[in-house]
């Protein structure tokens, strides 16, 4: 798996390639998110449009991503979701949980409400 970081205003913006499949790359999420968190970023989009596939491990660092931000009064959009990886949300249950966009800009105006 991949991860870039940018970020749009005060907005940290997180696209993901490959596979999250629990190993090394999981915990490059969270302690990316840590981070981000320890420098007063709280608003995260994660752009999950190049990632093929993602187990329940996965969504675990998704889900430890989205506490750590709430937790720090922040929050956490997610981006692009692929039809397979949006079926593992929906399967949990988790699609009611997390706000989900087609486009990196409608999560960016859903910031500045």
């Amino acid at each position: 798996m991949q991860l870039k970081e940018r970020m749009q205003d005060d907005v940290a913006i997180l696209e993901l390639k490959g596979k999250l499949m629990g190993g090394s790359e999981t915990q490059e999420i969270h302690t990316k998110i840590k981070e981000l968190v320890e420098e007063g970023k709280t608003k995260v989009i994660i752009d999950l449009g190049n990632v093929t596939w993602m187990n329940s491990t996965g969504l675990g660092a998704i889900m430890s991503s989205y506490s750590t931000l709430r937790n720090a009064d922040g929050d956490l959009k997610l981006i692009r979701v692929t039809e397979k990886v949006k079926s593992l949300f929906m399967v949990t249950k988790l699609i009611t949980i997390f706000d989900t966009f087609e486009s990196e800009k409608k999560a960016l105006a859903a910031f500045k409400k």
